[in-house]
């Protein structure tokens, strides 16, 4: 009974979290260890359902051609290396306060997806020094890099100083920075958070905190709601996804105030 009860509890998030393009590992994490399971084995056990909810939807996206590879190079390697610097100066501040810098970059990150934007952006196609071109869904887009780039930085910095893997700010970034289409930019976020999840799964089992009892059982729901996910994403408009994408990054920026003044 228990089981049926945390798969039916991950089912709606790797549902919701796919369509907006987040991980959700937190959400997963919490809910495991609601249900008893020792804390590395939840870390261990969320970040492979994670990967597999991604990796379903990220399929799915590719089918619809709304995966930019080039873009996902481009971002994950900033990111991760901007990530390196903020999680080593994150010593600097004390949980408090970090806790809040999360909570103030979950707010601005839900709030500028709803900024009204002209057109749903091509960018600039100019030939010119600093612009790359981007070609998703038979369509293409100019990057400019001296906006995408310190916008990158900035992104993977604070998400490292924070210790999470930069899902709630991924899909703004790439909407806003970058001038990528919402599908786009959800489809390529599905593909970043899929590395980062193996790679963190598979530092925590070779630590030996693997429990495929619970895993794999997951993993098959996970899969389920990445597919339903994405295909439910495809179909919704834009402007309904950015919507919901800063309510529930809003929601979350809430828990992590009242976390920070309540422990």
């Amino acid at each position: 009974m228990e089981q049926i009860i945390v798969g039916a509890l991950i089912f709606v998030v790797a549902v919701l979290m796919t369509m907006v393009g987040k991980g959700g590992g937190n959400f997963y994490v919490v809910i495991l260890v609601m249900a008893g399971i020792p804390m590395h084995q939840a870390a261990t056990t969320g970040q492979f359902i994670l990967f597999a909810a991604s990796i379903a939807a990220m399929v799915v996206f590719q089918k619809n051609k709304s995966v930019s590879w080039s873009l996902a190079l481009l971002i994950g390697s900033t990111t991760s290396l901007a990530a390196l610097g903020g999680g080593y100066f994150s010593h600097l501040f004390s949980g408090f306060t970090l806790k809040l810098i999360f909570a103030f970059m979950l707010f601005a990150a839900g709030a500028v997806m709803l900024v009204p934007v002209k057109k749903e952006n091509k960018g600039s196609l100019e030939d010119r020094f600093g612009i790359i071109k981007i070609k998703s869904n038979n369509q293409i887009y100019g990057v400019n890099l001296w906006i995408a780039i310190p916008v990158t930085i900035l992104t993977g910095f604070g998400s490292g100083m924070v210790g999470v893997s930069g899902g709630s700010f991924l899909v703004p970034l790439m909407v806003i920075a970058c001038s990528i289409p919402m599908h786009t930019a959800v489809g390529t976020a599905s593909t970043l958070i899929a590395a980062t999840a193996f790679m963190g799964f598979f530092g925590h089992a070779v630590q030996g905190d693997f429990n495929p009892a619970w895993a794999i059982f997951l993993a098959v729901i996970t899969i389920a709601g990445g597919v339903i996910g994405g295909k439910f994403a495809l179909k919704t408009k834009p402007k309904s996804l950015k919507k919901l994408f800063a309510y529930t990054n809003w929601l979350a920026a809430v828990f992590m105030v009242i976390n920070a003044f309540h422990v």
